[in-house]
């Protein structure tokens, strides 16, 4: 078998600005405010109850809560953005994950080298209908690539299209080479 390694012309390749993105489910920005205030709300009450010392008023307690609680809501609007800005795409040889706000990151992730896929959901996920799909690659150890806010019938759609393309690149691959004895 001769190895090939053959140029690809740049100005052929399919643009990932022209790739068609379909945003998270809209019930993922309510899910991510929820969670992030099931974070910050009791640390603020911890924070504005907790016995400081005697010395320290009952009023400053209840600013420096305040305060805490100000930047879990701050935290919980970053997060409805965030999560309102999450779009996903499925191309015949990739997939496409856009996420993030400041820092927007695009990850593409080629079908081909997709092993494992699989689907989950927490009981607040559930709460919200919501499902998770995650992407496993050869070699690693932990998810490559995971589409959080997903309704479950998308993620199932998703999941069993990279399956069943899955399926079709193993039974065209050819048998492996048994070893020659020595």
């Amino acid at each position: 078998m001769t190895l090939r390694n053959e140029s690809v012309p740049i100005d052929e390749l399919p643009a990932l600005e022209e790739a068609s993105l379909t945003p998270v489910s809209r019930r993922f920005a309510p899910y991510r405010v929820f969670s992030t205030l099931a974070f910050w709300v009791p640390l603020a009450l911890i924070v504005g109850l907790a016995p400081l010392g005697a010395d320290v008023s009952m009023l400053l307690r209840a600013a420096l809560g305040v305060l805490v609680l100000a930047a879990g809501v701050g935290s919980a609007t970053l997060a409805w953005v965030e999560a309102r800005r999450r779009a996903f795409g499925l191309r015949q040889e990739d997939l496409i994950h856009v996420s993030g706000l400041l820092v927007r990151r695009t990850t593409v992730l080629p079908v081909c080298r997709i092993q494992h896929v699989e689907t989950a959901t927490g009981p607040l996920e559930r709460a919200f209908g919501l499902m998770r799909l995650t992407c496993f690659t050869a070699g690693g150890s932990s998810a490559d690539l995971v589409l959080a806010g997903l309704r479950p019938q998308t993620a199932e759609q998703v999941r069993q299209y990279l399956l069943q393309r899955v399926r079709e690149r193993d039974a065209s691959a050819p048998p492996p080479e048994a070893d020659a004895p020595s």
